[in-house]
């Protein structure tokens, strides 16, 4: 008998007792074995490519913590950089690029994606072969959106003003470059799926400053035809939207896109996601990070209000993004516990 994946379960529709657990960024520089790791491979993308160190570093929080999903060590700009956009990361500052004049847009060949990424299929493979064979494993990739406003500016901005510019003033040029990622990530996600994954991510985590125009065409067309153009080579495939940002937009969010479920950032009123967009898709969420650092009664009151909100329907528990660097792991086992004994699992 096959064994019950219970995230699976609950991306079909099903309400679990006691919801399945992981965490945004689980794999991160608040384990100490995550960073012996890191040190031992060097820049951060060459651990992104090395598929036995991005298989350790993905194994590392289900060996600590027993979440019910993993997630592919990687990063959302793997995609750029195999379109030979370079991509390198600075310490203490993060991803850098050289910024991208709009007019090169056209001559991104979409095709170089699953060639130059084979190192990180290989680390699926591995790990799906790893796993607990009931613990479910997420491919994932960044929306078109996101991933664009870093090749535009050539760094993470504040409320992303280089893109939203550019998606104005250069509209053809800038719907070519959301085009070509679209099919980019396509390309990609299936592949993960080929490979291994069970169920994707796709983070759209620069969706909150685009204005609803904005909002609509590039955030939500490209997520269709991403949901799309995904399920035509893996039907049924289960896709996770994570619009950060997208709040009473999300409803839409869901009905346009057709996704299987959706994220919710903390910002989210959990009484909304219950009676708005939980009875549309399984919802998946939503404590903010900061809480985990603190800990104590802020953290164990943040997870008693998402808990009773949403575990009656189907329901993921995660935070509302991924957990910081700062983030005592004995905090997060005692998120994880407050969890299971408020659902009778412990």
């Amino acid at each position: 008998m096959a064994p019950t994946r219970k995230m699976l379960e609950v991306l079909d529709g099903r309400t679990s007792t006691v919801p399945p657990i992981w965490m945004m960024r689980q794999a991160g520089r608040y384990l100490p074995e995550y960073r012996a790791t890191r040190a031992k491979a060097g820049g951060f993308l060459d651990l992104c490519y090395n598929p036995e160190l991005a298989t350790e570093v993905t194994l590392q929080p289900i060996r600590r913590f027993g979440f019910d999903a993993a997630i592919l060590f990687s990063d959302i700009l793997v995609i750029p950089d195999a379109l030979g956009r370079k991509v390198r990361f600075v310490e203490g500052e993060g991803p850098r690029l050289d910024p991208m004049a709009l007019e090169e847009a056209a001559d991104l060949d979409s095709a170089q994606v699953v060639p130059g990424l084979q190192p990180v299929f290989e680390a699926v493979s591995r790990i799906r072969a790893a796993l607990p064979a009931e613990t479910t494993l997420l491919g994932f990739c960044g929306a078109p959106w996101t991933v664009a406003t870093y090749m535009v500016a050539g760094r993470g901005t504040p409320d992303q003003g280089p893109a939203r510019r550019a998606a104005l003033l250069e509209r053809e040029n800038f719907t070519t470059l959301i085009d070509r990622l679209t099919e980019a990530s396509i390309l990609y996600l299936v592949a993960q799926f080929e490979a291994g994954a069970d169920a994707v991510q796709v983070f759209d985590s620069w969706a909150g400053p685009l204005d609803e125009e904005g909002f609509a065409a590039f955030a939500v067309e490209p997520m269709r035809r991403i949901v799309e153009g995904v399920r035509a080579k893996v039907p049924g495939a289960r896709i996770i939207g994570f619009p950060k940002g997208a709040g009473a937009r999300l409803p839409a969010y869901v009905r346009a896109t057709g996704v299987t479920a959706v994220g919710m950032d903390w910002s989210v009123p959990l009484d909304f996601a219950r009676d708005a967009v939980q009875p549309l898709c399984a919802v998946q969420g939503n404590v903010d990070p900061l809480r985990v650092v603190i800990g104590g009664e802020a953290l164990d009151r943040a997870v008693d209000l998402v808990v009773d909100a949403l575990a009656g329907g189907p329901f993921v528990f995660n935070l509302g993004h991924g957990i910081t660097p700062e983030a005592p792991v004995e905090n997060v086992a005692r998120m994880i516990r407050r969890v299971r004994e408020r659902t009778g699992g412990a």
